[in-house]
């Protein structure tokens, strides 16, 4: 029989009929004659996480069976559940002393502490309302399957918690042997768990690994797990060798200022140059959040450059020690719900700067930083934004040559259908591009079309679309990078009517016994246009349209350039033959194709595909047979050199356990560098144009178990040198992670020639990444 009682003396006999008793977001249901004292007038008891229960709170519990004692001893027995505050208790018997307010419990004793943790005992006293005890035999399970025991327990004022001989894990008990140790555990002389706060700190503490004690922390402090956020130290990092620190550590500190913004301050102090002093602030608005990274250093390295650039020019590194420093400042913000205007704000003193002391971000070519305001609404959007470029790879891109866009408007809309069953779409690309070394122009475009779908009853897929594209430019320097005409200023522009006819012709046929299906599809387009060539001969600039490449992707498109600076005109006729098998969840998927034009463009770049009425065919495929293998590849083949011109291809193949990665791609020219200097004598001597791109990448990845790996190469076959490789391999489990990352860049930035990478990072659940640069 259930026995519930209340204990203050001064309200003995009163009592209040309780369906339920909430703790921790467990309810426990006691029956209709239970009596409680604490009751709040909506039937609801509520959690505080951390205040430490008062003695003056009046005291509930449920009991198989009851005893009382002449000198004020009360026992309860049997499936015992004491409530006190917000603090409640199971234990197989308690006793309560009503002179002392000495409450022990004993045998299986659980605690339910405010904040939903549960702490087990094989005994504990309490005194001053749960706020003080003492115990043993202590087992604590905090949030992520973290674990803390000790032999002993002292609890002072409900805040402190000292454990005696302390062991801390996150890692999962082997249920066939609990008594084997987990895979890592701090062992401590003791420990203390300050609960207001949350941290856990310990005193002489050895982490084991299986057992074994690899690492001594004469004082080691973390945060309580159910805590993400909290100011104190980091894990370190550091480097035993490092080609331009030498030999360094990192030492960060996380200041939680609030719960929407917090500040990490890291110094880095290494032995070949001078510290370095970095800072990230981050604060959450209901509206949107900014990020603030900022660095600032005094290179003492004077490391001269011997190695030549892509141009076989010398490549120095003049000023580029010394006072240094970097800015990185993102922002987003939701004006409305149409609305939103936001910052990426990238810059560096240097790129040495930067690779010296491993700035994320070395390796690009260049670092962008822009500042943008836009709208979305129903079938539009626009954009108002400024762009700014640093060049980092000096040996190819000085700063001078790069564009400002100040600023540049986006503007797009796509309407609904109208009544002649066709769809109006509008875009627009307008700006004020400014070089200091080179063009600077000012563009207004717009781009109409108009495209009208149908089919007839031969299931013939047709459409029709008309196109107006108008540009209108003011440029100067034309006789300067990227252009190099002629002439020095000029204002002109262009208007290309367009209209396209485009037919699909799907033949459809099942096979494999109903669970396959062919799909042949015969593709024709007729497109008519004004002659009017790239525009290389009416002084135009050229701001979008650097590359053409003639491919699958372009076959049936309008322009195929790649912006609207250059057009595409004449008349013209692409076809091309499209097949598909699929079955049971796998493919085979080809398309090939050409073009045949009534007017040919002879000042396209070279190896366009472009350079007589019937283009070089292109094709692509991608087979896909079973699970186990995947490839795609596509190229463009020239019949009048008897060579491809272009070619790429991507291969996946393997099971999970093993998997393999294969990829290549071949062009004649590189044409990255294609208007790096005045094009049109064409001197291959110099031109770095006329160098070919051939390269070739693997790599493969396993797992197996708790064990993984992975390793990569990049070689180019054209200038037999690598360009990079890498590997990982490692190890993980439900708490611990291990992996060794090796990576040997060869790409040459700035003059300077990366060199390789050794990291170790070591992963402790609930405590954090360790990370050595070796």
């Amino acid at each position: 029989m259930l026995v519930p009682r209340w204990l203050p003396k001064h309200t003995r006999g009163k009592g209040f009929s309780l369906a339920g008793v909430v703790l921790g977001g467990t309810a426990l249901v006691a029956p209709n004659n239970a009596f409680t004292a604490s009751m709040h007038r909506d039937n609801t008891h509520v959690i505080v996480v951390g205040r430490p229960t008062s003695e003056r709170d009046p005291l509930t519990y449920l009991s198989d069976t009851e005893s009382y004692a002449k000198n004020g001893l009360i026992t309860w027995s049997g499936n015992v559940r004491v409530w006190q505050g917000d603090h409640a208790i199971r234990a197989d018997q308690i006793t309560y002393d009503r002179n002392t307010g000495i409450l022990s419990a004993d045998g299986h004793v659980a605690i339910i502490e405010p904040d939903g943790s549960t702490t087990y005992a094989n005994h504990m006293e309490f005194s001053h309302g749960m706020r003080d005890g003492i115990g043993s035999a202590i087992f604590m399970r905090m949030e992520d399957n973290a674990k803390l025991a000790g032999t002993g327990i002292r609890r002072t004022n409900g805040l402190i918690n000292d454990l005696s001989h302390a062991v801390y894990t996150a890692c999962q008990i082997c249920e066939r042997n609990p008594d084997a140790p987990p895979f890592w555990q701090f062992q401590a002389y003791n420990a203390t768990q300050d609960v207001e706060h949350k941290r856990v700190e310990f005193d002489h503490a050895w982490l084991k690994m299986m057992g074994i004690p690899v690492f001594y922390f004469p004082f080691f402090s973390m945060p309580d797990p159910s805590i993400k956020r909290q100011s104190g130290f980091l894990m370190p990092g550091i480097g035993p060798h490092d080609r331009y620190l030498g030999t360094y550590v990192t030492i960060p500190y996380f200041w939680a200022i609030d719960k929407t913004q917090d500040l990490t301050v890291r110094a880095l102090i290494a032995t070949k140059t001078a510290p370095e002093l970095t800072a990230e602030y981050r604060k959450r608005f209901n509206f949107g959040q900014v990020d603030v990274t900022g660095g600032v250093a005094y290179d003492t390295l004077h490391e001269k450059s011997t190695d030549t650039n892509a141009f076989g020019l010398p490549q120095s590194n003049k000023g580029e020690h010394g006072l240094q420093g970097f800015l990185f400042a993102k922002s987003d913000f939701a004006l409305n719900e149409n609305w939103h205007t936001g910052t990426n704000i990238n810059v560096a003193s240097s790129a040495n700067y930067m690779r010296d002391y491993r700035i994320s971000g070395y390796g690009q070519e260049t670092l962008q930083s822009n500042i943008f305001l836009e709208g979305y609404g129903v079938g539009s959007y626009a954009r108002f934004d400024a762009d700014a470029y640093q060049g980092l790879n000096q040996g190819t891109i000085k700063n001078s040559d790069l564009p400002w866009a100040l600023p540049r408007f986006t503007y797009t809309f796509q309407g609904q259908p109208d009544a002649l069953g066709g769809r109006f779409s509008l875009q627009t690309t307008d700006f004020n591009l400014y070089r200091p070394n080179g063009v600077s122009d000012q563009r207004g475009q717009v781009q109409m079309q108009w495209d009208r779908p149908f089919s007839n009853k031969l299931g013939q897929q047709w459409l029709l679309t008309a196109r107006l594209n108008s540009n209108i430019y003011n440029a100067s320097s034309l006789e300067s990078q990227p252009t190099y005409y002629t002439v020095h200023r000029r204002f002109t522009g262009q208007v290309l009517p367009t209209i396209a006819l485009k037919m699909n012709w799907p033949f459809l046929r099942s096979f494999a016994k109903g669970h396959g299906t062919q799909i042949f599809e015969p593709i024709v387009q007729a497109i008519a246009a004004p002659n009017t060539g790239n525009s290389v001969n009416r002084y135009m600039p050229n701001e979008d349209s650097f590359a053409y490449e003639f491919s699958d992707s372009t076959l049936f498109a309008l322009n195929r350039y790649m912006g609207t600076d250059r057009l595409d005109g004449g008349v013209r006729g692409n076809i091309g033959i499209h097949q598909n098998w699929s079955w049971n969840g796998h493919s085979i998927d080809m398309l090939f194709g050409e073009s045949i034009q009534q007017h040919i463009t002879h000042n396209r770049i070279p190896f366009s595909g472009l350079d007589h009425h019937l283009s070089d065919p292109i094709g692509r495929i991608r087979f896909n047979p079973n699970r186990y293998l995947d490839v795609t590849a596509r190229g463009r083949y020239n019949p009048w050199r008897k060579r491809f011109d272009y070619g790429e291809g991507v291969i996946g193949a393997g099971v999970p356990l093993f998997h393999v990665t294969g990829g290549y791609i071949y062009e004649p020219v590189t044409p990255y560098y294609y208007y790096s200097g005045n094009y049109r004598p064409n001197i291959p001597s110099w031109n770095p144009y006329w160098k070919e791109i051939s390269e070739l990448t693997a790599g493969f990845s396993t797992q197996w178990r708790n064990y993984h790996a992975s390793a990569f190469i990049r070689r180019s076959l054209s200038r037999k040198e690598q360009v990079a490789t890498g590997g990982t391999i490692g190890y993980s489990n439900d708490c611990f992670g291990l992996d060794l990352i090796v990576i040997d860049q060869n790409t040459r930035i700035g003059g300077q020639r990366r060199y390789s990478t050794v990291l170790m990072n070591f992963t402790f659940k609930t405590i954090g990444t360790f990370g050595i640069n070796l």
